[in-house]
């Protein structure tokens, strides 16, 4: 359970609260939990100051800091520019506040007067969650990246000197129109089909297996090699012959 890691380096946390009691009491909690308080700040310049300074690892902020929307203004830059949890502490029922606070997307808030209990679960959640969220980016990034790849090598088939390519017995692919033809007639296809036409084209004569099929036809996380499997089921029924091969266990491959 997360809730019962052991802190194996102390959690670097910054405190943004302007009421001197509620801070300290915060600190002394905090730290009494394991937890290294590496500043309080009382406004939002400081508090900027010190996120440069001290690299915080998470940020308690008070959603109503000076009495003004400081605090919400606060965690909205650092949701644009800093990649840091934040916490919002509140004593607050204002509803129009509540709202704002809410677009800025805070990792959890804490109620004033804090149980120290449920100071501590809210940060390890926030924590964990915010790793889990640079995880998924991460995986975002490396899935555009495949994408990106596979997109200049279609691209480069499209430049080629035959931008005609042919395949298969009456099959022909327009990699400037992105149109497939057998005997002449367009054959009408999806979008994914199509995608996926195109990997073949831009790969005759090599195996698109299923990880680059993933990557190039569907633009989210979520696709496996059996929606593959039902994509090239749907684009065989369109096909007046079976063009697509297999390659057993490994992906697909247009016969020339």
């Amino acid at each position: 359970m997360i809730f019962q890691e052991v802190l194996m380096s102390a959690i670097k946390v910054l405190v943004v609260e302007d009421d001197e009691v509620t801070a300290m009491n915060l600190k002394m909690s905090l730290e009494k939990q394991g937890y290294d308080v590496i500043s309080i700040a009382d406004n939002a310049v400081t508090a900027r100051n010190k996120i440069k300074i001290y690299n915080p690892d998470i940020a308690l902020i008070d959603i109503g800091l000076q009495k003004t929307m400081d605090g919400i203004e606060l965690a909205q830059f650092i949701r644009d520019k800093n990649p840091l949890p934040f916490i919002y502490l509140t004593a607050h029922s204002d509803n129009d506040m509540l709202a704002k606070a809410k677009k800025t997307e805070p990792y959890g808030y804490i109620v004033k007067p804090f149980d120290p209990i449920n100071l501590h679960t809210t940060i390890q959640m926030a924590l964990y969650r915010f790793k889990e969220e640079r995880k998924r980016n991460s995986n975002i990034d490396e899935l555009k990246s495949d994408r990106e790849e596979l997109e200049k090598l279609v691209y480069a088939k499209k430049l080629s000197d035959k931008p005609i390519v042919e395949f298969g017995e009456g099959y022909r692919h327009d990699t400037g129109l992105g149109e497939t033809y057998y005997q002449n007639q367009k054959i009408k296809l999806t979008k994914k089909e199509n995608a996926f036409i195109r990997l073949l084209v831009a790969q005759l004569g090599s195996v698109v297996d299923f990880e680059q099929a993933i990557n190039y036809v569907w633009e989210t996380k979520g696709a496996t090699d059996n929606s593959v499997r039902t994509l090239v089921w749907r684009l065989r029924s369109k096909l007046p012959t079976d063009v697509i091969k297999n390659a057993s266990g490994v992906g697909y491959y247009l016969e020339e």
